[in-house]
């Protein structure tokens, strides 16, 4: 259980830069990730050794191609001439390294299962009370330091910028669907539905576009998914009036979530209301992010193709846009706002994952990341996992803004996906499987009915 609580405090922690020392990439949640990492090792070492289970061997596999290919990068940015910048070269190198162990050592049976719900459960709960920890403290209820936690009208709490912010709520959120649709009992489900609601919430004061386009997404997605559960379960005497009741259960949590800002809005006029639904809040500022944002993707794609589609090794590779250059110098930018700054080196990111990835370990860096999340959407959409279904579907639109194979808690939610479909997928296909057939698997922290009772 110890080791639960580290990694737990560790995936939350990790996001949560302004904690980390000033110029210091190791923070308390790096620490705890890093204690766990070892503690772990060594329970294996002692074991001699996990066996290799299904979803052990898809993501051993992933990480050695990503590794070969990002070593291909290296070696042709080498034989181009291509100068690297050497402090973000390292960064993403150690930050590679320190997330492979994390997603590979989450899936080592036995109890690989059990041990990812617990997890799930203390990030569920841990992560709520975190969050409000720092709402609190950024709507001035209570005071923490030197902690800035506003990006110009961004919520972004304790992290560098609100973006990181909002993968955190946009994952815990679709992770505790699944909890609240899998788990038994009321007090458990109501729980993950609280949670969910307040992650969604903070998710939206963040302002993000792709937090926005996620729920967007996502949730549609997973209405679907589970009324084609509902669909093929019929002989279970579902009706109509239940099914449309659960439906608007479900979606509890998102309409109170956009209840609020819609709320505020109603008594401005209908502009307003849209506004406030976009990050920007205004037209001229969302087109100019989107002209931004199509410039870097070019740029990505000028420069992969410029490797011969072998990649140019970890790190960013493109220059910083005049925009982000011109306004990185503007007197009226707060001091807290971060930018790269403009040197020798190309310092810039495309800002989305295929892209970055195409940039620094070429096709087949893309390859490999493409199959893996096509694997873990195949496996959890076949055993009717339907939030696990749509929490792949949500970190795949959140990727397309933003590079995210560099967080923990990415890899903790894919692992999950994995080894949770991983462990339904072997059982009997011929028949229908009823509710009763399969007791239900509990676990210390809540009871959790068996995948086949979901839906």
């Amino acid at each position: 259980m110890l080791l639960d609580v580290f990694l737990a405090v560790g995936l939350l922690a990790s996001t949560s830069s302004q904690l980390r020392p000033d110029g210091s990439s190791i923070g308390p949640g790096e620490i705890c990730l890093a204690i766990w990492i070892v503690l772990t090792l060594a329970r294996e070492a002692g074991r001699l050794g996990p066996p290799i289970t299904g979803a052990l061997f898809l993501l051993v596999v992933f990480w050695t191609v990503f590794a070969f290919a990002m070593c291909v990068g290296t070696m042709t940015a080498y034989a181009i001439g291509d100068v690297h910048d050497p402090i973000w070269f390292v960064h993403d190198i150690f930050a590679y390294a320190f997330v492979a162990p994390i997603s590979c050592l989450t899936a080592v049976e036995p109890g690989a299962e059990r041990r990812l719900n617990r997890v799930a459960w203390l990030v569920t709960i841990l992560g709520s009370g975190w969050l409000a920890l720092q709402v609190a403290h950024g709507w001035g209820l209570i005071s923490l330091g030197d902690i800035d936690p506003w990006e110009w009208d961004r919520f972004r709490g304790f992290c560098d910028n609100a973006n990181q912010l909002a993968l955190v709520c946009a994952i815990m959120g679709l992770l505790s669907l699944h909890l609240a649709e899998a788990s038994s009992g009321i007090v458990p489900r109501l729980l993950a539905f609280v949670c969910g609601t307040i992650m969604i919430f903070v998710g939206r004061l963040t302002k993000s576009d792709a937090f926005l386009l996620v729920l967007l997404i996502a949730v549609p997605s997973f209405i679907v998914l589970k009324l084609r559960t509902w669909q093929d379960h019929s002989d279970q005497n579902l009706n109509l009036r239940s099914a449309l009741a659960t439906v608007c259960v479900l979606a509890t949590p998102v309409m109170l979530a956009f209840s609020i800002p819609v709320g505020i809005s109603v008594g401005d006029s209908g502009k307003l209301a849209i506004e406030e639904m976009t990050r920007g809040g205004a037209t001229g500022e969302t087109e100019g992010d989107l002209r931004l944002r199509i410039h870097l993707w070019n740029e990505a794609i000028r420069r992969g193709l410029a490797s011969g589609t072998l990649g140019l090794g970890p790190g960013p590779h493109l220059k910083i846009p005049p925009p982000i250059a011109a306004g990185r110098n503007s007197v009226n930018q707060p001091s807290h706002v971060e930018h790269p700054e403009v040197g020798l080196f190309p310092n810039f990111e495309a800002h989305n994952t295929l892209l970055d990835l195409f940039v620094q370990g070429g096709l087949l860096a893309v390859a490999a990341i493409v199959w893996l999340a096509a694997k873990a959407f195949a496996m959890t959409y076949r055993v009717r996992l339907d939030a696990l279904t749509a929490l792949i579907v949500g970190i795949a639109t959140f990727s397309f803004f933003h590079l995210i194979v560099r967080h923990p808690i990415v890899w903790f939610a894919i692992s999950f996906c994995l080894v949770t479909a991983g462990n339904a997928r072997w059982l009997p296909a011929t028949r229908r499987v009823q509710i009763n057939d399969i007791p239900p698997v509990r676990t210390r922290l809540f009871p959790v009915r068996s995948v086949n009772e979901v839906g």
